[in-house]
């Protein structure tokens, strides 16, 4: 999922990886899908996950694959409600 190394990895193992979904949106997630921002930049979404990686510790990694957003682009249904995960 991912290969160029940023910063050295945490023993713990978190990574948080900055890359493109497949409709070309920039994303930043952790390893354990608990992270998620969407952005309109590589620099911005750079800049966000290189301050999560101190906060948490973590390395930071580009992904050569597309990315699988955790929550949906699309708009949410009238009869829907959007997910509690959601910010």
């Amino acid at each position: 999922m991912s290969s160029e190394t940023i910063s050295e990895p945490d023993p713990a193992g978190l990574v948080i990886y900055v890359g493109q979904d497949r409709a070309g949106h920039w994303l930043v997630q952790d390893s354990r899908r608990n992270l998620e921002g969407r952005f309109i930049s590589y620099g911005a979404a750079m800049s966000y996950a290189q301050a999560e990686r101190d906060i948490y510790h973590a390395s930071v990694e580009i992904a050569n694959a597309p990315l699988v957003p955790v929550i949906s682009f699309a708009p949410v249904g009238r009869d829907e409600r959007a997910l509690p995960r959601a910010a």
